[in-house]
């Protein structure tokens, strides 16, 4: 069940397609000539090499099922917030379930599962990794369709849509080969990717394609924009939390998101959360209960808002730059306030009653590099540099540029660093 973006829902697939490689005998009519040959050969060596993947690694992708008794669910809805609230004890309502996908991993010689938070959030207590009551969560394997395994909800990481499982029982681990993880930060545009998962209940469906981008931000996406890799392979409600593939077989990245403009159920545009944040997660997502960003990235602890909130006039009115990102609010004790970034203070009522912060610092570059909103922000400090790392921002305050030099460490009190909402 990935996450539709800012559109509305998908509708349900009715049928797939079937390829046919027709391969012509000695004196067919096919073209002749080696160039020939050799282009009908690397289309079958592409073929063989996804049914190889298929083969060894199709086993360990699970249909992840999530229910809950008496409260509403929907794979095609946000979860409230707050968690929801919890069943009515005095009412047996029905089961609502949804469901997605996941995966086999081995960390530290034990066997887990992962799927994506957002999978298994409508189960959970609000900022817990702990299940509503009258919560299930179970997964199917394909070597054995007709038996639920139920799980245990070991950890979450909202920040990067994670969520790490185990099996309630041990013994009952089919026989699947864990999915090798790979190096995310070596991927190249263009690049083969294979996806599999559940979608719309349809088990093990296989897709294929590219890596069409690298370090796309998707909004919605965990509490925090990602740098995500985008593909052209199908992912459609159901695939969430299943893994894409690379022609080895290897992980490079967890399934999370669709674009879907206009309504069309399949548009090439699907997201993957890297596979490195799932690395530099696993310690944490293991120790259980709830982590984020702040236990492995630098932030610098602000929020903030790009300049085009404000009209031209207003932007000369209170001497703000054209180009930057407001600093909104700044969390007391993060980096950015010991080093004196400054938050908003005030309010101002644009034409129409919109009421918005009245900025007094402005950043406009990172080390030089120019900040033109608020991802630049994220990918140049959060995924861009590590703790201990001194950055200079470049601040208009007050219609003057100042320097701001700044350590970057981890530490929870370093959050925000997200658009304002």
């Amino acid at each position: 069940m990935p996450r539709t973006l800012r559109v509305p829902p998908l509708a349900a697939i009715a049928a797939g397609l079937a390829a046919l490689l027709v391969i012509g005998a000695t004196g067919g009519t096919f073209a002749t000539g080696s160039r020939a040959a050799d282009e009908r050969q690397a289309l079958l060596d592409n073929e063989l090499n996804t049914i190889e993947i298929i083969d060894r690694f199709g086993d360990s992708v699970v249909a992840v099922t999530v229910a809950v008794q008496g409260r509403v669910m929907s794979p095609f809805t946000e979860p409230p917030e707050d968690g929801g609230l919890p069943p009515d004890p005095f009412d047996d309502g029905p089961v609502l379930e949804s469901s997605g996908s996941g995966f086999l991993i081995e960390f530290r010689g034990q066997p887990f599962l992962v799927t994506n938070f957002h999978v298994v959030e409508g189960a959970l207590e609000a900022r817990s990794a702990e299940l509503l009551e009258g919560a299930e969560v179970s997964v199917t394997f394909p070597s054995d369709p007709d038996k639920d395994v139920p799980v245990e909800v070991i950890g979450v990481n909202p920040s990067y849509d994670l969520a790490l499982m185990r099996l309630a029982f041990a013994s009952r681990l089919p026989e699947a080969e864990p999915l090798a993880i790979a190096d995310s930060d070596d991927l190249q545009v263009g690049q083969k990717t294979v996806a599999i998962g559940n979608p719309f209940g349809l088990a093990s469906t296989v897709t294929s394609g590219i890596v069409s981008a690298v370090g796309r931000f998707v909004p919605t996406i965990g509490q925090l924009p990602v740098p995500m890799i985008q593909t052209d392979a199908a992912i459609n409600p159901g695939n969430s939390g299943g893994p894409l593939l690379d022609s080895r077989g290897q992980l490079i990245g967890i399934n999370t998101a669709i674009i879907n403009p206009q309504g069309r159920s399949f548009a090439g545009l699907g997201f993957a959360v890297p596979s490195n944040l799932l690395t530099e997660s696993l310690a944490g997502l293991e120790v259980g209960g709830v982590t984020d960003v702040s236990l492995t990235r630098p932030r610098l602890g602000i929020a903030a808002q790009g300049l085009d909130l404000y009209p031209a006039s207003v932007r000369a009115e209170l001497d703000l730059p054209d180009q930057g990102v407001a600093v909104i609010e700044v969390q007391p004790g993060s980096v950015a306030a010991r080093s004196g970034v400054l938050g908003s203070t005030e309010t101002l009522t644009l034409e129409g009653g919109l009421e918005v912060p009245v900025p007094r610092d402005v950043i406009v570059a990172i080390d030089g590099d120019p900040v033109d909103e608020v991802e630049d922000v994220t990918l140049r400090v959060t995924f861009g540099s590590d703790p201990g790392d001194e950055v200079e921002l470049t601040i208009v305050r007050d219609g003057k540029r100042i320097s701001v030099p700044v350590t970057l460490e981890v530490s929870a009190a370093n959050g925000f660093d997200q658009p304002q909402e």
